[in-house]
């Protein structure tokens, strides 16, 4: 039961905090970290106790809740958790914990609200890495929408109203999308075995034409794409990050985000394997333009918050990459860019926060100087900009570099024009730093250096990020039984489903479909 105690302690927590703040608002500020540090506990001794990655099979889970719900449809209360998930797990509570912390000054209004809204989200987070029945997923994953808008909405900036309303309708729009996919797999699946399902191992590998795999992979992809988010569909995402408060900002493109990379690599190719690899090639070229445009478009920032959104744009291109070069390499350096980003970019976004709560500004034109009063924050400001930059030795470099190996295996020229985001996001985040710190001091900005709970904060995240640029072998190790298992799901399903295809128009079955090989166009099956 350790799983559901997981996303029901925090909801217990996020009540408790609602409920204290009656009496002090400073009771549900303890709770909330109390309850996030025991949640971050929990995971972490479940990793410390878990089998080592040679001991665990392919295909094996660490921890497995099933449960009947609704039998009569075919729903059921289904928990696992394999090394994906735990990783993503912990990062929910790591940057959990940090989102109390970075609010502990900052929100003063509706108080127990605010943290009964973030120990939702986080809650509503760890059931969409754990959920194993498609209706409990998409339960988890709309359950993150409302305490996010809410968040946005009363906490947020000027404009806050216009960005909930646009964050609202591209994800819930992408949302539906997905349910009508659920629904359309569910009757193909029940038609083709009279079995009516929505769990996933059931699905796997559920035979029907090419034709409505497209379709029904459409509507899943739809989602995913919209909370990574890939361009063209990113627009809503500067807007909310923006307009959010900083711990909205953080677990916005620290966890939230990491929803969409987990939705493409766990659900959109194990259960469309033929369809993903029909639309590989161009998955991959729409991968590269997110991660040039985004950087390009940071580059031409003048609002700091704004310029962080857009570098998330760029970095999670990299994990639509990777997902759908398909190859070892690749999957694992997906997993790790969307860990590393989740570290890197969350902490800009609190450097961001707290430059804004010392000058009430997030125009960089009103910056400049900062160094030389704001010394330990410009130190912390730039080894994070130099992270985003990809420097050698930091977690986004690890991530990033393998992405770049595995997609060269898949597409050499696509490889090589993701390349290019070296240049570009250094320019950026060197830009970044020479306008914030450097240049000219503007007049009146003599203002306080980092507090020290700000400096325990920033010295947390600097050691994770050092720590998975040094040595990403525990992460990579914990991940690769369940890549593997993922590559194996669609292994199998390409060839049920080409087996149906071949059946259906009298052929013999074509070849298993197993990822873009060396020299390929991309990845057809």
């Amino acid at each position: 039961m350790i799983l559901l105690w997981l996303v029901l302690w925090l909801l217990i927590g996020g009540l408790l905090a609602w409920l204290l703040a009656r009496w002090r608002g400073v009771w549900a500020r303890w709770v909330s970290l109390l309850f996030t540090a025991a949640y971050l506990v929990a995971v972490v001794l479940i990793w410390i106790l878990s089998p080592q990655a040679e001991a665990i099979a392919p295909g094996s889970w660490l921890l497995d809740l099933n449960v009947p719900w609704i039998p009569n449809l075919g729903i059921s209360l289904h928990l696992a958790l394999d090394g994906l998930g735990l990783l993503l797990l912990a990062l929910v509570g790591v940057l959990g914990v940090m989102s109390v912390a970075t609010s502990w000054q900052g929100v003063q209004k509706r108080v127990g609200f605010f943290h009964f809204n973030l120990l939702w989200i986080l809650a509503a987070l760890a059931g969409v890495f754990m959920a194993m029945d498609l209706v409990l997923f998409y339960l988890f994953w709309e359950m993150m929408l409302i305490p996010l808008y809410f968040l946005i909405g009363i906490w947020g900036y000027e404009n806050r109203t216009y960005a909930t309303i646009k964050f609202f309708i591209f994800t819930q729009a992408g949302g539906l999308l997905m349910l009508l996919s659920i629904l359309g797999l569910y009757f193909v699946h029940g038609n083709n075995t009279g079995v009516y399902t929505f769990d996933y191992f059931d699905l796997l590998g559920s035979a029907m034409p090419l034709t409505t795999a497209i379709w029904l992979m459409l509507g899943f992809f739809a989602a995913f794409a919209v909370k990574l988010p890939a361009v063209p569909l990113h627009t809503w995402l500067p807007d909310a990050h923006t307009q959010a408060p900083t711990a909205g900002s953080l677990d916005l493109a620290g966890l939230v985000l990491k929803a969409g990379g987990y939705g493409l690599l766990r659900f959109l190719v194990p259960l469309f394997p033929e369809a993903t690899a029909w639309i590989a090639p161009a998955a991959m070229i729409v991968g590269v333009v997110g991660i040039l445009y985004g950087a390009l478009q940071a580059y031409g920032q003048t609002d700091i918050k704004r310029l962080v959104a857009y570098t998330s744009v760029s970095h999670m291109g990299f994990v639509l990459l990777g997902v759908f070069a398909w190859n070892p390499l690749a999957l694992q350096g997906a997993v790790v860019v969307m860990l590393a980003h989740g570290i890197s970019t969350g902490a800009l976004f609190m450097l961001a926060g707290d430059i804004h709560d010392r000058i009430h500004s997030r125009d960089l034109g009103r910056m400049g100087g900062l160094w030389s009063t704001m010394p330990r924050m410009g130190a912390v400001g730039l080894v994070f900009a130099l992270a985003s930059l990809g420097l050698p030795g930091l977690g986004n470099f690890v991530g990033e570099f393998l992405v770049l190996l595995g997609a060269f295996q898949a597409n050499v020229p696509i490889a090589i024009l993701a390349t290019l985001a070296f240049v570009v996001s250094a320019v950026y985040s060197l830009a970044l730093i020479q306008r914030v710190f450097f240049g000219p001091k503007r007049q009146g900005l003599d203002l306080p250096d980092a507090s020290p709970r700000e400096m325990a904060i920033w010295a947390v995240m600097v050691a994770l990020i050092f720590l998975l640029g040094l040595y990403p072998r525990p992460v990579i190790d914990t991940a690769r039984p369940a890549l593997q298992a993922m590559q194996e799901y669609a292994s199998g399903g390409a060839a049920q489903m080409q087996a149906t295809e071949a059946g259906l128009a009298g052929l013999a079955p074509a070849a298993v479909w197993d990822g873009p090989q060396p020299g390929s166009d991309g990845g057809g099956p």
